[in-house]
């Protein structure tokens, strides 16, 4: 069965570099498009969604904001298991100032280079191991500045409410971009932040394992 991911906002598919899938499950990455000028986050993930292959089963693995794509092309396509990691799958469960800052459209105003620059200094508080945090500065550094702008204006008018079934929600109880505390995961990592894909991989791995094995099962 063909497992395909999405990276999360400013990143691409070498965040997934310790992923490991039980056998017969094949990765195949859905890499980031160009924004149309009209399009919303629904739309964006029905466009990226056309590389799919819908003659035969598959699952949809998404990060952070890969995870809300993830979600609604699962509302169309209906894999076999969503799996959203650090993510949420409806709006009503992003934080209350994410709202108030689209409202008022105070991303706007914000330079993307600055929102690339304080992500990449977070980097020096976090967990992840020397090596990785070098890649993520080095990802955040090659991201594409229109994509990031198209993407956090998506982000803060997102509408959906629908949660597709099956789904997986792994959620770290330290994520400092989308809190826990908004949203209602199916599966808890306990000390674990937004990267815990890098972080702690064994335990993303164990129920990534559980998750396509119970749906191939069924």
């Amino acid at each position: 069965m063909k497992v395909y991911f999405i990276s999360g906002l400013a990143a691409d598919k070498r965040v997934f570099k310790y992923i490991e899938l039980p056998a017969g499950c094949d990765v195949v990455h859905l890499d980031w498009i160009t924004p149309q000028k009209d399009d919303t986050l629904a739309s964006y993930a029905l466009r990226l969604a056309e590389k799919i292959d819908r003659s035969v089963p598959f699952a949809l693995v998404g990060l952070s904001f890969g995870g809300m794509l993830a979600t609604e092309i699962a509302k169309q396509y209906n894999p076999v298991v969503t799996i959203i990691i650090s993510s949420v799958p409806v709006a009503s469960q992003l934080p209350g100032y994410f709202r108030m800052a689209g409202k008022i459209g105070l991303h706007k105003l914000v330079p993307v280079s600055l929102l690339k620059s304080s992500a990449a200094t977070k980097r020096f508080f976090t967990r992840e191991k020397n090596a990785d945090k070098k890649l993520l500065w080095e990802i955040i550094n090659e991201s594409d500045v229109g994509l990031i702008r198209w993407s956090i204006d998506a982000i803060l008018n997102w509408q959906n409410e629908i949660i597709p079934q099956p789904i997986w929600h792994i959620h770290g109880t330290r994520d400092e971009i989308l809190p826990v505390k908004f949203t209602h995961p199916t599966h808890i990592i306990r000390k674990e932040g937004h990267m815990m894909i890098m972080t702690c991989p064994h335990i993303v791995n164990e129920i990534l394992e559980q998750a396509l094995t119970t749906a191939t099962a069924s």
